[in-house]
């Protein structure tokens, strides 16, 4: 089995080094800046997470991954989570097929639930459909990444009768379930057959290793 390095960030706000708080713009380019120095070093992936908070400047990745597609040529970029509770799977669907063919198939979508909650009444969502939301948005970008005519009706959004949804792939598009330590987002992503990703933020790597234990027995059943 191949390991793969790669750079996650968030975009947090900084100082420069004289102390003094950078403007949102400068942590952006600078996050530009990061992932070409990371292509250089040889490494295999550049993530960009999403927030909506004063402390991270990065709001919109797939917009800064596409900036990072014109810069590089070999270094698989992705996000470290799209807030998919929060975002049309549609668009997400569009945002990253437009990235797929600029960075010439390099693109990789992580759909998790974020590990804050700010995007839910900053886009109109009840946080009593913290669930429902994700699992129908998920159901819908997985039916959409398969990139034939979609047929969909839910609670959450305008359902889709025999809908092309534009623009195609190459390719196609990989899609990761981010998963924070929950097992019923074990069960979900493989179900799902979709590949999943542990959000280790802190604490000891191997209290997770039961997750991924359920994860492979759920696949094979």
């Amino acid at each position: 089995m191949k390991i793969r390095f790669g750079l996650d960030t968030f975009g947090d706000m900084n100082v420069d080094d004289q102390g003094k708080p950078q403007s949102a713009g400068q942590v952006i380019r600078d996050i530009v800046e990061q992932a070409v120095y990371a292509e250089q070093l040889g490494l295999d992936a550049f993530t960009v997470g999403e927030h909506h908070r004063d402390d991270f400047a990065v709001s919109a990745p797939d917009t800064i991954l596409a900036g990072i597609a014109t810069r590089t040529s070999r270094i698989t970029l992705g996000t470290g989570v799209t807030v998919l509770s929060s975002e049309d799977p549609v668009r997400v669907y569009q945002s990253f097929a437009t990235l797929d063919a600029l960075s010439n198939g390099r693109a990789e979508i992580t759909a998790g639930r974020g590990s804050f909650t700010e995007s839910f009444p900053l886009f109109g969502y009840e946080l009593s459909d913290y669930h429902v939301l994700f699992e129908e948005k998920l159901d819908l970008l997985v039916q959409l990444l398969k990139e034939k005519p979609v047929t969909w009706s839910g609670k959450t959004r305008a359902g889709l009768t025999n809908q092309q949804v534009y623009p195609k792939t190459e390719h196609g598009l990989s899609l990761r379930v981010g998963v924070g330590g929950s097992p019923e987002s074990v069960v979900r992503a493989a179900n799902h057959g979709i590949p999943m990703a542990l959000a280790i933020i802190g604490g000891d790597p191997a209290r997770f290793e039961p997750f991924a234990r359920l994860y492979r027995t759920r696949l094979q059943e």
